[in-house]
């Protein structure tokens, strides 16, 4: 983690300083003095069927909190479900915590988030779900906003301004769906045609021929073959093979949202071309999801898709195997950054909403993030292009919150 702050404003043109992912060795995180106020809580799944996930960002948190200035952690098992993040969050306060880092999942948060907010406790949860960030609780995941946004403003950069969005009827489908009209709204482009399909080839087929319009696309020159061979002539039969030679016109989008992972990537690909969906002419984009091979994306040769820079998180990998003879998890890294933003405000004013939300946000593991005051994220993502050995890196993050695409 590098969890000092990002510097803002017109001359920030310099990278952030950062914190050391540990300090000066001292006692464990979790067995130094307590001091209530100044205290950190973190509600994890430390039982049950996520415990290994737990057990991994118990442990982020611990690397960057044993240093001696650091707080005390106190840890707490959620086991997986909203009761047990609940009865977390209520022994949690109960000890003097000062400050909630956690609980992982949507569910467990909106079961913390009355408890904290009775206590005037500030929650730095793990989930992506934008639907639990209200005042004081802040979502740390990466979510489909930010991922959107981010793509949206290259894709502007690129000229490109039309969406269309081909997603599956899914949760996840909906959220990127969601977040491509919410910032088409926000950046005064034309609203993006939004299509769902179900699983199964059936169902592709139908929603990649509805999204790309191909029957008013193809209907003009089917409509021109019929009138040509309507002469009844050996000309008009001429012509109607000329015309049938012609390309079907591209579609009214120039940009296309794909929301997708495995076998329907392929299927995907393969209406796409049948339909004469010109990736010439069609950028794709995808989800973060996409930086896996196994997500099947290099079906998608030349999309882009938003995430954190690998790069970024070296430090925290280094210094997290090192510790622990095993390398971290991705969702470490949220408790890395929960963490360290705790240790850079333990050593002033604390934990209120005002020091939370500094402007100039924080130098994250995954890249510079902000809290805003409404309890969103925003993050500075990099910017992937899917090759056929694996996905390059298009445009880097931004350095910091003055930055274009943050």
């Amino acid at each position: 983690m590098r969890p000092g702050p990002v510097a803002s404003g017109p001359a920030a043109t310099q990278p952030a300083g950062h914190l050391p992912l540990t300090g000066v060795p001292g006692m464990a995180a979790t067995d130094k003095p307590a001091q209530p106020g100044r205290d950190v809580a973190i509600l994890l799944p430390l039982s049950g069927p996520r415990e290994a996930v737990g057990q991994s960002m118990l442990l982020a948190a611990k690397l960057v909190l044993e240093a001696l200035d650091a707080p005390r952690l106190i840890a707490k098992d959620t086991g997986g479900t909203p009761e047990g993040a609940a009865a977390a969050a209520r022994e949690a306060i109960a000890a003097g915590a000062g400050l909630i880092l956690g609980p992982l999942t949507s569910s467990e948060t909106a079961a913390v988030a009355p408890i904290a907010r009775e206590a005037r406790i500030a929650v730095l949860a793990f989930t992506n779900d934008p639907a639990q960030a209200q005042p004081g609780v802040w979502t740390l995941g990466i979510t489909p906003v930010q991922q959107v946004r981010r793509l949206v403003d290259v894709a502007q950069g690129m000229g490109k301004t039309r969406f269309s969005a081909l997603v599956p009827n899914s949760d996840f489908g909906r959220a990127m769906s969601d977040a491509l009209l919410v910032t088409a709204d926000q950046r005064g482009l034309p609203m993006p045609n939004v299509v769902q399909y179900s699983a199964g080839m059936a169902g592709i087929n139908s929603a990649v021929r509805n999204v790309s319009g191909y029957s008013s696309r193809r209907g003009v020159i089917d409509a021109e073959i019929k009138a040509a061979r309507s002469k009844l002539s050996a000309e008009g039969r001429r012509e109607a093979a000329e015309i049938s030679k012609r390309s079907v016109p591209p579609p009214n989008f120039d940009g296309l949202l794909l929301a997708d992972v495995g076998d329907a990537l392929p299927e995907i690909a393969s209406m796409m071309s049948y339909y004469d969906l010109d990736r010439g002419s069609v950028q794709v984009y995808g989800p973060a999801l996409w930086s896996d091979p196994a997500s099947q994306s290099g079906n998608f040769p030349g999309s882009l898709f938003a995430a954190p820079d690998p790069a970024t998180r070296a430090d925290f990998v280094q210094a997290y195997t090192a510790k622990f003879d095993a390398p971290p998890s991705p969702v470490a890294d949220l408790a890395a950054d929960a963490a360290a933003i705790a240790r850079l405000l333990a050593a002033g004013p604390g934990y209120s909403i005002g020091e939370l939300t500094r402007p100039e946000g924080y130098a994250g593991v995954d890249g510079p993030l902000a809290l805003l005051a409404d309890g969103h994220v925003r993050r500075g993502l990099a910017v992937f292009r899917v090759q056929r050995g694996g996905a390059q890196l298009a445009e880097p993050a931004p350095s910091n919150f003055a930055a274009p695409g943050f």
